[in-house]
């Protein structure tokens, strides 16, 4: 591989050499303390009080995790909380589950617990009374509930007024607190990291699985629990945005498109970057530069109060005005410009054509109008930014050129 001319930082060490270079980045780090969900859960019932909801379930995921601390998993069986818009919340739970509840539990709270033989969606409506609420009482529903949960409480209780919970979950989760901003920062600056060790270890004939494999361990080494998710892509395969079926195996000149993120402390980081392995072709250089300037029109268009559907706009306009899509065609930009980030991996807001949702402070989101060029390859370059008070601030800079992808010039 000596004679084979290479982008800088890529291919340069073997595995043990590129993972003995990482260390434990997460050692001075804390986790959302009590104090944050209790001002989360008074900041809901405020809007709650604000716009006539009289309670709002969260289901078990990321909604109950981030308004109560409690990690719990949805399943076929009812586990969550009723947060009413004035008083004390109320956990709801099978009874043999109580034991595990009260261990994960963060802020300390009645639980409400069903037999297996008994009815959850009576309970439900059982607590909503004890509450004080009437049967024609307006529910806030957790977005992400299943369906037979909304179903089975509306067979009980027809008269009870269900709304989208989103409308106080999206609410308070989509403006990050400089907590959360700390640990999303700590999670991407991990990534980058471990993006800079995965592009060392790079050599002809590895696969995509060795590669992924690699990434994990890396990952580990530097505080995560591992992968929260990685997308490793060889050379026509990069120009599928999530990936295809089958691994594959190095050459010279293809492309590699490397998407990965962890997790800290539950909080998460995303990033692509996409380079060539070997000497680049003209058409090759040419696409990566106006994939790296359709990301800094994106930026540039992120100002306070501006629409997200106008960063969107920016990206796309600019990738029009070299002769790429028009909107969603090929070649050019098939999805959206961003999504937002945090305890999920895609949250609001959504950086998509018409979203009239205004920049705000705290917002974070992806930067990513990713070029696919059909039957040749793809590119993705994808860092997150944030809103200040000042405008938009990058949690990783963007890649620097296709010659030198990390800045190790």
């Amino acid at each position: 591989m000596n004679d084979l001319k290479l982008p800088i930082g890529i291919g340069t060490k073997t595995q043990e050499q590129a993972l003995a270079e990482l260390t434990d980045m997460t050692t001075d780090l804390l986790p959302i303390q009590r104090e944050e969900y209790q001002a989360r859960i008074h900041q809901a019932q405020a809007y709650m009080q604000a716009h006539n909801i009289d309670a709002l379930y969260l289901n078990a995921g990321t909604n109950l995790k981030y308004f109560t601390g409690m990690q719990w998993y949805a399943s076929e069986r009812m586990v969550g909380a009723i947060l009413p818009a004035n008083g004390q919340f109320q956990y709801i739970a099978p009874t043999f589950e109580i034991g595990s509840l009260k261990d994960f539990q963060l802020i300390e709270a009645p639980i409400r617990s069903w037999q297996e033989h008994e009815s959850p969606y009576q309970l439900f409506v059982t607590v909503l009374k004890e509450m004080g609420l009437s049967d024609r009482a307006t529910i806030g529903m957790d977005e992400s509930a299943s369906f037979f949960l909304f179903d089975g409480i509306r067979q009980i209780a027809p008269s009870l007024n269900f709304i989208n919970g989103k409308a106080v979950t999206a609410h308070c989760r989509m403006h990050k607190s400089v907590n959360e901003l700390a640990l999303m920062q700590r999670a991407m600056d991990m990534t980058l990291e471990v993006h800079k060790a995965a592009a060392s270890i790079l050599r002809e004939g590895i696969t995509t699985v060795e590669v992924e494999a690699f990434i994990n361990e890396a990952h580990k080494r530097v505080g995560a629990p591992g992968n929260y998710f990685c997308i490793v892509l060889f050379g026509l395969a990069s120009s599928f945005p999530h990936g295809v079926k089958e691994p594959q195996t190095l050459k010279r000149g293809d492309v590699v498109l490397i998407d990965t993120g962890c997790k800290v402390h539950s909080y998460l980081s995303d990033i692509t970057r996409t380079y060539v392995f070997g000497e680049a072709t003209e058409y090759q250089k040419q696409m990566w530069q106006h994939e790296k300037n359709a990301q800094a029109a994106a930026f540039k268009a992120a100002k306070l109060g501006t629409p997200c559907g106008n960063v969107d706009l920016a990206a796309r306009s600019y990738l029009a005005s070299v002769g790429l899509g028009p909107e969603y065609d090929l070649p050019g930009c098939p999805h959206r410009t961003g999504h937002g980030i945090g305890l999920d991996i895609h949250e609001w807001p959504y950086l998509v054509k018409d979203n009239p949702q205004p920049l705000a402070v705290g917002m974070c989101f992806s930067n990513e109008p990713m070029l696919v060029i059909p039957g040749e390859f793809g590119i993705r370059l994808e860092d997150h930014f944030y809103m200040t008070e000042s405008g938009p601030k990058w949690f990783t800079e963007p890649s620097c050129s296709l010659e030198d992808p990390f800045g190790l010039a």
